[in-house]
């Protein structure tokens, strides 16, 4: 079986969001550690990610929030290969983020190409950090799946997501098109 890597977005997964329950219940996940979660900086984000790749080839990844730009800007470079696939939960748009705020600016420009990996985006429709619209838009151009949680907000605790156990089947699925590759 895989492993499960766990990405946080901006300011890492705080205490009682469903990436930390995720780590306390998957004994097989592995949370992905920044040195600085509150500023961001794409290029030692990817280090950290692709250090975690190389231990862990095949490995799923669960990616929340600035965790799924990481992960797409990810899939340009060479360790794309060790990832077996990735769930892309409440992605941000770190283009709208930049115009208030440039720590997110080396997250831009959002790729806009497939991906080479299986991928499942997971969107809002009252998502604060990317509008429903955007983020089906993505998925599509990233030849992802998606799907539509309705009215779920950054799909995180402060929306009521202290536990997402959705994820645990979707990763499951994604493990599932890895091993028939």
């Amino acid at each position: 079986m895989p492993a499960t890597l766990i990405i946080p977005g901006f300011m890492g997964s705080e205490a009682g969001h469903w990436q930390r329950h995720w780590l306390k219940n998957d004994p097989s996940s592995t949370l992905v550690e920044q040195d600085d979660w509150h500023n961001p900086v794409l290029i030692e984000w990817m280090y950290q990610l692709e250090a975690s790749l190389e231990r862990n080839p095949g490995a799923i990844l669960v990616a929340h929030s600035l965790g799924c730009m990481l992960v797409t800007h990810l899939a340009r470079r060479l360790s794309a290969t060790h990832i077996g696939g990735a769930l892309l939960v409440a992605p941000a748009d770190s283009e709208a983020m930049t115009k208030n705020d440039k720590r997110f600016e080396s997250f831009t420009p959002i790729v806009r190409e497939p991906l080479p990996f299986p991928t499942i985006v997971v969107a809002s429709h009252n998502d604060p950090y990317m509008s429903f619209a955007k983020a089906k838009a993505l998925a599509e151009i990233w030849g992802s799946g998606f799907v539509d949680l309705g009215h779920a907000g950054h799909i995180n605790p402060a929306s009521g997501y202290s536990q997402f156990p959705e994820g645990f089947i979707l990763a499951k699925n994604l493990q599932n098109l890895h091993a028939v590759a």
